[in-house]
């Protein structure tokens, strides 16, 4: 099945990225704000710019905001963890990685990502089963920030977890009934964090396989967070104490 990525983000990065596509669809009479870019991303790579009505943006983008364009192509390549961390590795860098436990709202897988990339996030494991897939959603969400994090997906978690250990890393789980609040932990060596599902937190097993459980403190009436509201203010964390680490370390 033909891969549509829409909304001007999501697709304006896309072109950059060097993806391969068979076209960009722009709605009649669009113009202004970012579009001009788009098609001249497109026609500098050669690839057919087709003027269609809103109509058939509409039943590609299935409910997304599609801001008269859209753009069809193959699919996101999922990429390999070891290749991932080779590259991490050359680059001396202290990695980070992001696993998704079995997320199914593209909103939330989205948004996810893409702060992934602000935060600086070397890859999201995402499971084959019980997760959402990468579809025109997740692209829109994460305003083409899918194309620059790399994807790695994985099979059985717990297993994956073990393998990661076994290569020097630390996991940490996000759930309400973490025993240390976040900020109080260490989160500055090789690191997986690891976000639940929408309203189950994690699972089990994936539980038994985290080195700690932190939570969030929750001063309201509600409960808990969003998850990737969660994962936002982690990751955040994470980049902070890192920040904070290296400069130590340069004194």
């Amino acid at each position: 099945m033909q891969d549509v990525i829409v909304g001007r983000n999501a697709v304006r990065e896309a072109l950059r990225s060097n993806r391969s596509f068979n076209k960009v669809l722009v709605q009649e009479g669009s113009h202004g704000g970012s579009l001009g870019e788009i098609i001249s991303l497109a026609e500098a790579r050669k690839i057919p710019v087709e003027k269609v009505t809103k109509e058939v943006l509409d039943r590609l983008a299935d409910g997304v905001r599609h801001q008269g364009v859209a753009a069809q192509g193959a699919p996101v390549a999922f990429q390999d963890l070891d290749t991932v961390l080779a590259q991490v590795q050359s680059r001396n860098e202290t990695p980070l990685l992001l696993l998704l436990d079995e997320l199914q709202d593209p909103q939330n897988v989205g948004a996810l990502i893409r702060t992934a990339n602000a935060a600086g996030v070397h890859g999201v494991l995402l499971p084959q089963r019980r997760s959402c897939p990468l579809n025109a959603v997740v692209a829109k969400i994460s305003a083409g920030a899918v194309e620059y994090v790399p994807v790695i997906q994985i099979g059985n978690i717990p297993q994956t977890m073990k393998k990661l250990k076994e290569k020097g890393f630390w996991i940490v789980g996000a759930d309400m009934d973490g025993r240390d609040q976040y900020f109080d932990a260490n989160l500055t060596g090789p690191l997986i964090l690891v976000v639940g599902a929408e309203g189950k937190g994690l699972g089990r097993l994936v539980k038994e396989n985290c080195d700690f459980i932190v939570r969030i403190p929750m001063l309201g009436q509600v409960s808990s967070l969003n998850a990737s509201v969660a994962g936002g203010i982690l990751l955040y964390d994470i980049l902070r104490q890192r920040i904070l680490a290296e400069r130590k370390n340069k004194k």
